[in-house]
C-alpha cells in the first residue's frame, strides 16, 4: 500500500449529479450566478445569453437518471457551454468521469478543461439515445495554473434543433481522496490502574473523491485491556450503531490480533468497508470510540499507539489502495505499589503482666516504588507501649508506624512490644497505605489475636472467644 502525500488544496464539482434543486418533470432555471433567482442551479455556470440551465427529472419523457435523480441537457435555448471554475493547485492530478448521453440520436459534445479563457479539448463523447455512455480520464494542473475551468461544449445533436441535445449526468473532477485521522484519550490524564480510558477516533476525508472501502483499525495499546461491548460509531454514517461483545456489521474485536476494527462510511457491512464523503460534503467526518482500561503492568508507564485507515481510491480505472495515520495519542499512568501486610505474636498466648511481642511487616510486590508508606497498628484496650523497634518512626498514641519509601520487592518490619494488662482474648489488626495507588487493597491489612490469662491461670479466659 502507498500512504498519500500531504493533501493538497481539495478540488471537486459542486453539484456533480444536478441534484438540486428539485425540479418536477423538466425546469430550465438560472446558472449559479444569478443570486438574484429564488431558484436557480448551484455550482454551474453557462456561456448561454440567457444564463439558463435544463434539468430533467429521472423519468421524464422515458430518460432514466445515470447518477441520482435528475441530469441535464446541455443544449437548453441554445448551444452553450456549461462549466465551473475550480481554484487549484499546480501539479495536481485530477480526476474526471461522467455520463453522456443523446437525446434524438447521437450527440457530440466536448470535454475542455484549462485555465478560464484558454481550456483545451481533452475528448469528444458521442451517444446515442438508447443508453448512457461512461467516461473517466485524469488531468494534471500545469505549472502556474492556480484557477481551472471545466467545461462541457455542445458539438452537435442530432435532428438540428439548438435546444435539443448532450444529456449529462454523475460528473466529478477533482482531486483523489484523503482521509485524515485524529485520535483523542478521554480523560486525558494523568490516569491509574485500573481507570478506564476512551480511545476516540476521528476520520475526515480532505480530498476530492469518496474515501472507499475505508476501515480503521487500532491495536489495543499495551499495557491496557478492551473493555468488551465497548465499539461504537460516534457521528457520521450509521451512527449510533454500538457493539456487543464481540461486535456487528460495523465494528468488531479481533481477538487474536487484539484490535478494534471499524467499517465506516455509506454503505459500510461486515464484509467491507463504505463511502466516506469529502468534507464539503460531511464536514465532521465519522468518529469511532471504543474503551480500554489500564493494566496494573502500565503503573508508571506512557501508554501510546495510533490508529490506521485503509481505503481506495476508485477514480481511475483500477482501485487504488492508500493508507493513513493518526496522532500518536500518549496517556500518563501514575505509580501503583502493591502493598501487603503480615503480622505475627512471638507468643499466642500469655499471662498478665508478660511481655507480648508483634512482628509487622510490609511489603511492596509493584510495580512501582512506593512512596510515604505508614502502617496503622494501635494497640487495643489491655496492652500498654513498652518499646517498637524498626525502621522509620512509630507513634504509641496514635499507632503509627511511618516507614517513608519502600522500592518495589523491599520489607519493612516493625517488631512492637507491649505488657498484657487485662485478661481475655485480645485482637490487633495492622494496615498499610502508600501515597500510590494500590491494585489490590485485599492484602493490605492482617490481624492476630492473643489470649491472656490471669496470673495465676484460674481458668481460661478466652474459651469460646476464638
Amino acid at each position: 500500500m502507498t500512504t498519500p502525500p500531504a493533501a493538497p488544496l481539495r478540488v471537486a464539482l459542486a453539484n456533480g449529479s444536478f441534484e438540486q434543486p428539485a425540479v418536477t418533470d423538466v425546469e430550465i432555471l438560472p446558472d449559479a450566478s444569478q443570486t438574484q433567482a429564488a431558484k436557480r442551479v448551484p455550482g454551474w455556470l453557462t456561456t448561454a445569453s440567457d444564463r439558463r440551465i435544463e434539468l430533467w427529472h429521472s423519468g421524464f419523457n422515458g430518460v432514466p437518471a445515470a447518477d441520482g435523480a435528475q441530469f441535464a441537457e446541455l443544449n437548453a435555448n441554445e448551444v452553450s457551454t456549461l462549466y465551473q471554475d475550480l481554484p487549484t493547485t499546480p501539479g495536481t492530478k485530477l480526476y474526471w468521469r461522467l455520463y453522456h448521453r443523446g437525446r434524438q440520436g447521437d450527440d457530440t459534445m466536448a470535454l475542455d478543461i484549462g485555465a478560464p479563457g484558454s481550456a483545451v479539448e481533452q475528448r469528444r463523447f458521442t451517444d446515442g439515445n438508447t443508453a448512457w455512455g461512461y467516461y473517466t480520464g485524469t488531468y494534471t494542473v500545469p505549472a502556474g495554473q492556480t484557477l481551472t475551468r471545466f467545461a462541457f461544449r455542445s458539438i452537435s445533436a442530432a435532428g438540428g434543433n439548438r435546444s435539443v441535445g448532450n444529456f449529462l449526468d454523475g460528473i466529478f473532477f477533482g482531486t483523489a481522496p484523503y482521509v485524515v485521522l485524529a485520535k483523542t484519550a478521554i480523560p486525558a490524564g494523568p490516569l491509574e490502574v485500573g481507570d478506564v480510558v476512551t480511545y476516540r477516533i476521528t476520520a475526515k476525508n480532505e480530498g476530492g473523491g469518496g474515501a472507499e472501502n475505508l476501515i480503521v483499525s487500532d491495536v489495543i495499546p499495551q499495557d491496557t485491556t478492551y473493555l468488551p461491548g465497548s465499539l461504537r460509531i460516534v457521528d457520521g454514517p450509521n451512527a449510533g450503531a454500538k457493539s456487543d461483545a464481540q461486535g456487528d456489521d460495523q465494528a468488531y474485536y479481533d481477538a487474536q490480533a487484539d484490535k478494534v476494527v471499524f467499517h465506516l462510511g455509506n454503505g459500510a457491512s461486515a464484509v467491507e468497508g463504505g463511502s466516506l464523503p469529502n468534507t464539503e460534503t460531511l464536514p465532521a467526518g465519522t468518529t469511532v470510540e471504543y474503551r480500554a482500561v489500564i493494566d496494573r503492568s502500565g503503573a508508571g508507564k506512557q501508554i501510546s499507539n495510533t490508529a490506521t485507515a485503509s481505503y481506495e481510491n476508485r477514480l481511475g480505472d483500477t482501485p487504488e489502495p492508500l493508507t493513513s495515520t493518526s496522532n500518536e495519542q500518549v496517556t500518563q499512568v501514575k505509580p501503583a505499589a502493591d502493598l501487603t501486610v503480615a503480622k505475627a505474636a512471638d507468643a499466642t498466648t500469655v499471662t498478665v503482666g508478660q511481655t507480648v511481642t508483634y512482628r509487622i511487616t510490609v511489603h511492596n510486590t509493584g510495580p512501582n516504588d512506593a512512596t510515604g508508606v505508614t502502617a496503622t497498628d494501635q494497640l487495643p484496650d489491655g496492652l500498654t507501649f513498652l518499646s517498637a523497634d524498626g525502621p522509620g518512626s512509630y507513634a504509641p498514641a496514635t499507632g503509627q508506624w511511618t516507614v517513608g519509601d519502600l522500592p518495589e520487592g523491599a520489607t519493612a518490619t516493625l517488631v512492637l512490644r507491649a505488657k498484657a494488662t487485662k485478661a481475655g482474648l485480645i485482637g490487633n489488626t495492622a494496615t498499610a497505605t502508600g501515597n500510590e495507588k494500590d491494585p489490590d487493597t485485599t492484602n493490605n491489612t492482617d490481624t492476630v489475636s492473643v489470649c491472656v490469662e490471669p496470673a495465676p491461670s484460674c481458668c481460661d479466659p478466652c474459651a469460646g472467644q476464638e
